[in-house]
């Protein structure tokens, strides 16, 4: 059960790395993207899932806390991405996203009196923060019921982009043992890993200062004509 576990986590991981990377490249909103989009969230989902289950069956609590944002990222990504509406799915992915951000930061804590190099409290507290930051988007849309708009698709983006940084990071940094000895420890590896995060900056100044993605609701022109 779990070399087959351990299987399909490697495939899940191959797949998303290759689609995700695609998925970014490519023009956003066109077919091919899509496409990737949806070959890549399908992927890392199951990676974030088969990564959580072995993580607990080795009490890796790094790796816990990367599968719980990695799912809860790419869930809320993936929904921005497919609709403009709010249903129930956004308010079960603001209950995830809440209790993992308390379950990380209370890891924090406990790791500030119990050191573990393995989880540095540092790194707990900064991605319970980012996951505070990202459920605060979630109740802001929620009590606007949907959104639309270069706001939705910079949270499909940015969230995305996220998910992504960990699997790269889990890869090119994390198993640097699978490369050949002169590139383990390289900086080509690192650039590799944090490639998502420029990637994200190009995109996000293109959504936010060019035309193709000034996309208005109806009610916004309307009210921009009064």
């Amino acid at each position: 059960m779990r070399l087959t576990l351990l299987i399909l986590h490697i495939l899940a991981g191959t797949v998303s790395l290759l689609a995700g990377t695609l998925a970014m490249s490519v023009r956003k909103g066109g077919r091919l993207h899509r496409a990737s989009g949806n070959v890549f969230t399908v992927a890392i989902l199951v990676l974030a899932s088969s990564a959580l289950y072995l993580a607990i069956q080795k009490s890796q609590n790094g790796n816990i806390i990367a599968a719980i944002i990695t799912f809860y990222m790419i869930t809320t990504a993936w929904l921005a991405g497919r609709r403009r509406s709010i249903g129930r799915l956004d308010l079960a992915a603001l209950l995830v996203g809440t209790g993992g951000a308390a379950a990380i930061l209370t890891l924090g804590v406990h790791t500030l009196h119990h050191p573990d190099k393995n989880t540095p409290a540092a790194m707990c507290f900064f991605l319970g923060v980012v996951l505070l930051l990202a459920t605060a988007g979630d109740v802001r849309m929620l009590i606007r019921g949907g959104i639309s708009g270069r706001p939705r698709i910079v949270r499909h983006l940015w969230r995305m982009c996220l998910g992504l940084f960990f699997a790269t990071g889990s890869f090119f940094l994390g198993q640097q043992q699978v490369f050949p000895a002169f590139l383990q420890g390289s900086i080509f590896l690192t650039a590799l890993a944090v490639l998502p995060f420029p990637l994200m900056i190009y995109w996000l100044i293109r959504v936010r200062f060019g035309k193709t993605y000034n996309v208005q609701t109806p009610a916004t022109a309307m009210a921009k004509t009064l």
